[in-house]
C-alpha cells in the first residue's frame, strides 16, 4: 500500500522508519505523477517488507518539499535510517525502478 504523507507526520512516517522508505514527492497537475501511480502500487505490494513506498503532495506540502529541494515532479528520494541516501527524478518502468533501488534494499 503506498501511503500519503505531509509535512506533519513526515518525519514520523518517513524519518523514523524501520524500513528504507521510497517518498515520491507528486503532485495531481503531474501527468508523470499519475503514470507512476499503479507502479509504485505493484511496488509496495510486491516489496512491502523490504520497503515502505510513501507519496507527499508538493503543492499541500510546501516545508517538506523545500526542506529537501525538490524543484521537478515525480522526483523520487530513498530514505534511509532517517537521511536521503538516493535521489531520482522522472517516470520509470517498475523494473528500472528496482535496479536502481537495489543498491539501497
Amino acid at each position: 500500500m503506498v501511503i500519503d504523507v505531509t509535512d506533519g507526520d513526515f518525519e514520523a512516517e518517513v524519518i523514523g522508519a524501520d524500513l528504507p522508505v521510497l517518498v515520491e514527492f507528486t503532485a495531481d497537475w503531474c501527468p508523470p505523477c499519475r503514470q507512476m501511480g499503479p507502479v509504485l502500487k505493484a511496488l509496495a505490494s510486491e516489496e512491502g517488507d523490504r520497503l515502505k513506498v510513501v507519496q507527499l503532495d508538493v503543492d499541500a506540502n510546501p516545508e517538506t518539499t523545500n526542506a529537501y529541494k525538490v524543484l521537478s515532479m515525480p522526483t523520487f528520494m530513498v530514505f534511509r535510517g532517517g537521511e536521503p541516501v538516493k535521489s531520482m527524478v522522472g517516470a520509470r518502468a517498475k523494473r528500472r525502478l528496482l535496479e536502481e533501488l537495489a543498491d539501497v534494499l
